[in-house]
Formats: C-alpha cells, structure tokens, sequence
C-alpha cells in the first residue's frame, strides 16, 4: 500500500522513539510490573474507549450530513474498520480505507469523505493541544518535547485557519485552487484535479457555521475525555496515582506524537512520550514503562479485534485494503470516485 521508503522510513522513525523509550530501563523489572497488575481494571476502561468510539461515529456522521445522512448503525462498522486499519498499516492508511468502505456501501465521493475526515483529525488536534496547555504550566517539558508541542500548535491552528477560510470563502478558495491547479497539473489532469478539488470543498461544509465548529469541538473533547478516562482504569491496575489533568497531558502528548509517520501500531512514538511524561511527575520508570505498554495494548487490542470481525461480517477483503489506495489515485487521475 505504501512506497517502501515510507516503509522503512517509519520503522526508521519508531525505532529511535524505542530507543528513547527504553534507554535506561531494566526490562525484567518492567515485565514484572505488568506480571502483578490487576488487569480486572482494564474491562471498564475499554467499555468507556468504545463510548468515545461511538462518540466518534456521532461526529463523523454530524460532518457528513451536508453530503448525505447515514444511520449510526451503519456507520459504526465503518469507523471501526478504519480504525483498525489505521492499527495495522503504517501512515494513518486506515483513514484512506474509511472512505473507500463509505463509498463503497453508501456511495459517498471518497475526496469529500476524505475532507470529513481531515477535518476531524484537525479537532483531534486542537483537543490534544488544549489537553496539553492545561498541563504546560505545571510541567518541566524535555526540549523534545517542547519543540513537537511548538511544531504541532503551528500545524493545527494553521490548518483551522486555512479550512474555516477555505469553507466561508468559497469563491476565494476556489480561484486558489484553480490558479495551483492550471500552474502545477499537467493540462490532461487538470480538469479531474478540479472535480477532485470541489468534492473536498464539499466536505468542508460544516465549518461555514459557528454553532457546527462548536459543537465539532465540543463533541472532540468528550470522545477524547473519554480515552483519558480509559487510562485512568488503566491506571488503578499499577501502584501509582497521578492527577487527572496529567493523564490528559500524556493522552495530548502520546497522540500528539503518533501523528509522526511511524511503522503500524504506532510503536515508539506512543510510548516513548507516556514513558517520559510520567517520569517527570515521579513516575518510576520501569513502572512508567510497564503501565504506558500495558495502556497501548489495551488501546490497539480491542478495537483492531472489533475491526476484523466487522471485516468478516460486511465482507470487505484485504484486498479491498489495496484498492481503496488505487481508487484514491485514480479519483485523482482520471476523476472518477462517486
């Protein structure tokens, strides 16, 4: 599905955040912290996960009614999919497979699904960053760490920006793209590149209304207090407490991390950020280590389970996985992408 510099780039990318991750650490001391911890605790915090998932759906359906309305019953299996792709292929591609499942059961343009879907990743972000400026006050950041907060602020509040203009200024943005488009794209693409283009403007829709952003924003926070909650049980497996407001600002950090390209799973660059965020508030190490491990099994585990027996009942192969890539480029080549 990927190039394989992307590949190797992300293995490349994940190997030195385990690096970080697992520098200094004894790692019989770390396996048998997660031998003794009460796992009972993690029960209620995964049915609290799949209420954020729901959550989610919710959002995702909010953002897709300009284009057409789709039952949360429907929808769900189609989240869940794309979640677990997300888990199992590198480079977020389980977004890429989201929309190729809606458009293949509801018939929904993958270009404007798509920018649903950017859109969410985009308050996803902005709720990572509000979870960490309430921390930041009270928290020594290492400089890595303070750079990746920097760098992440820029990028989010940067793409609002560019999209709650591009969805007011609808002219505007369309005299944009059509300037990048007749300057950039070779003269037999440019008109599927323009069709392409207005299917994304679609799915920017909801952003025209500041009672949509809000309640967009709104919904992105309870779905991700939600996951906060989940590593709060986590936590009450382990023999350490921490405040509440500092699960938050590990949850911003680790996932704010994990956008970085990485191999599937997210391997190191969600565990390397928990380890060091619990460290600096007297975390252990070794204990850190073995609850952040603990907590990212929790959080891959379930959903991908779900996800491949969802798979099985809407009958979607894994080639359908490799088409969804295909479908994408030729959307973009030849404008096709109903």
């Amino acid at each position: 599905m990927l190039k394989r510099w992307q590949f190797w780039l992300g293995i490349a990318v994940s190997g030195m955040f385990l690096y970080l991750a697992l520098r200094n650490l004894h790692l019989g001391d770390v396996w048998e912290t997660a031998r003794k911890a009460r796992y009972g605790w993690l029960i209620p915090g995964v049915a609290v996960y799949f209420m954020g998932v729901w959550a989610r759906t919710w959002r995702w359906d909010y953002l897709l009614r300009p284009i057409k309305r789709i039952s949360l019953r429907r929808l769900f299996p189609v989240v869940v999919i794309g979640y677990m792709g997300n888990n199992i292929y590198p480079a977020r591609a389980g977004e890429l497979i989201r929309a190729y499942v809606l458009r293949q059961r509801e018939g929904v343009s993958m270009s404007a699904s798509l920018a649903t879907i950017v859109v969410e990743r985009m308050f996803d972000g902005l709720v990572m960053l509000l979870f960490v400026f309430i921390g930041l006050p009270f928290t020594p950041m290492p400089a890595w760490l303070q750079w990746m907060v920097v760098a992440m602020s820029l990028l989010f509040f940067g793409a609002l920006a560019l999209f709650m203009v591009m969805a007011v200024k609808t002219e505007w943005a369309e005299v944009a793209y059509g300037l990048l488009i007749d300057r950039l794209v070779p003269s037999r693409f440019r008109q599927p590149a323009r069709g392409f283009a207005q299917r994304f403007m679609t799915g920017l829709q909801s952003l025209r209304s500041g009672r949509d952003v809000l309640m967009l924003f709104a919904t992105s926070i309870v779905i991700w207090l939600a996951e906060t909650v989940k590593y709060w049980f986590v936590m009450q497996a382990f023999d350490f407490s921490v405040p509440f407001w500092v699960l938050m600002l590990m949850n911003g950090i680790v996932n704010l991390a994990t956008t970085i390209p990485s191999s599937p799973g997210y391997v190191g660059t969600f565990d390397a950020p928990g380890i060091e965020v619990l460290s600096i508030f007297g975390v252990e190490r070794s204990l850190a280590a073995s609850y952040t491990l603990v907590l990212h099994v929790a959080l891959w585990l379930p959903i991908t389970l779900l996800g491949f027996w969802y798979m099985a009942r809407e009958s979607v192969s894994w080639s359908d996985f490799g088409q969804a890539v295909r479908s994408e480029k030729q959307t973009t080549a030849d404008g096709v992408g109903r």
